[in-house]
């Protein structure tokens, strides 16, 4: 029997990613796009309570048990920016942004910051909930250690992808196959947290 999971977000990206990791283990995520869902507000102040938020609104308006992921990017020359604003770091007063809006905005305010200054890692943090009313969310983290570049590169991923270098590769995140990308980013290290330690 194939379990279902919704996913608590409506980025492609990240319904490609998640539907590729969890392929293998007979597990079929839905988006909750297909129930109607109104978006969760995401008012929390860290990347673990906006994902609380998210897969519980997701458990209300499907009925199934539900994955959130929050995850961002902190860049230590900006003090952690932009980290839970990642998503919408370069929106405009409708709250519309891009990726490349936001990537650029980025690489604008590190302009004159050098190279070994522009340290940075993406943190993701997965939360599992089986109901809307569970009182024990599961809670999976992982980071990914890089630099920010000084110009985009590569034309796979998403988001901050382009721009965010991967040493052990010498090359930027974009520029990774999907593989290896899964194998080494943060969100797959918090889905090896999940699929070790998981409780369904």
């Amino acid at each position: 029997m194939i379990e279902k999971l919704v996913l608590a977000s409506g980025n492609q990206g990240k319904l490609r990613e998640f539907s590729q990791l969890f392929a293998n283990k007979n597990i079929q995520v839905i988006p909750q796009s297909e129930f109607d869902t109104i978006e969760a507000e995401e008012t929390g102040l860290s990347f673990v309570e906006n994902a609380i938020l998210k897969a519980r609104n997701a458990c209300k308006f499907s009925g199934l048990p539900a994955l959130a992921d929050d995850s961002g990017l902190e860049v230590d020359a900006l003090k952690g920016a932009p980290g839970i604003y990642s998503a919408r770091y370069a929106a405009d007063e409708h709250g519309q942004t891009s990726d490349e809006a936001n990537y650029l905005k980025l690489l604008d305010a590190l302009q004159g910051v050098p190279t070994e200054q522009r340290t940075a890692r993406f943190q993701c943090v997965l939360v599992y909930m089986r109901h809307e009313h569970d009182p024990t969310p599961q809670v999976f983290q992982g980071h990914w250690e890089g630099q920010i570049l000084a110009e985009p590169s590569g034309v796979e991923g998403f988001g901050y992808d382009p721009v965010f270098l991967v040493p052990s590769e010498n090359c930027s995140s974009a520029e990774l196959s999907k593989d290896k990308k899964n194998a080494l980013s943060h969100r797959g290290q918090a889905i090896q947290e999940l699929l070790k330690n998981w409780r369904p």
